[in-house]
């Protein structure tokens, strides 16, 4: 399996290219739209088509760049169901699995920084048939949590997202193996957490040891310290989700 890992210094963010070589078939996941040129050119490097796109979530703090990734490349795109967006996609549930040759992406839905949510298992058939790696978006950061409050709204408030996140870690995420990878969508700079690691890659079982949100005993102090003293939204937070649901190929990076 090819695997590259791709930062984004100004908004630190972190994306992943990835997939078959043998049966050319790549996919990105959480593509920024700073970074197109460059997933397309180490496609074009490998020989290999980008034909999947995948979000963890509609993204608050920075322009997707997953419409122009399609349009370049004539991907499939991937998203959550219920994930409200305008444009044509495929909607995953819960344990849905999209094959990239031998290369298999399975959805686990991990609601709570958003109300749709997924992380993504990455199993390689070549190198065995256990999941590799997690990439896990905004739900479980290195070092961090991801904020609950980016996409409450409506009945849905910043408390009932932040329960929603601990029974998404605690019944989903750590309950995977300890030496399994895990990739975030960001790292230490983002808005979208308080305590993210500079490291922008860690495992399951040293998040479980040292992760400063998962130290909490219950489910109330979770909350009581997620909703505690929480940073200021994203600047231009509304018009980039609207962008990003809409599918807009022009706006803020």
């Amino acid at each position: 399996m090819f695997f590259r890992q791709l930062l984004k210094d100004e908004t630190a963010c972190a994306s992943y290219l990835f997939g078959c070589k043998s049966q050319a078939k790549f996919a990105v996941v959480d593509p920024h739209s700073g970074l197109v040129d460059d997933y397309v050119a180490i496609a074009e490097a490998q020989r290999i088509p980008i034909v999947a796109v995948f979000e963890t979530h509609v993204q608050a703090d920075h322009v997707s760049g997953l419409p122009r990734l399609v349009e370049r490349t004539g991907a499939t795109a991937y998203l959550p169901e219920g994930a409200g967006v305008d444009f044509d996609h495929v909607a995953l549930g819960d344990g849905d699995v999209v094959e990239l040759g031998n290369t298999e992406v399975t959805a686990v839905s991990t609601p709570g920084h958003a109300t749709a949510h997924h992380a993504y298992l990455v199993t390689d058939h070549v190198r065995g048939d256990e999941p590799w790696m997690a990439l896990t978006g905004d739900a479980l950061f290195v070092g961090d949590a991801g904020r609950p409050d980016l996409h409450a709204h409506g009945e849905l408030t910043a408390e009932q997202m932040a329960r929603a996140l601990y029974r998404s870690l605690h019944e989903k995420l750590l309950t995977l193996p300890d030496d399994l990878l895990l990739y975030p969508a960001h790292y230490s700079g983002s808005v979208c957490g308080r305590a993210l690691s500079a490291n922008p890659a860690s495992t399951i079982g040293f998040e479980r040891r040292h992760n400063s949100a998962l130290r909490f005993a219950s489910e109330d102090e979770f909350v009581d310290a997620l909703l505690k003293d929480l940073p200021p939204a994203p600047e231009h937070h509304a018009e980039i989700v609207a962008a990003n649901r809409s599918g807009c190929i022009h706006g803020r990076a």
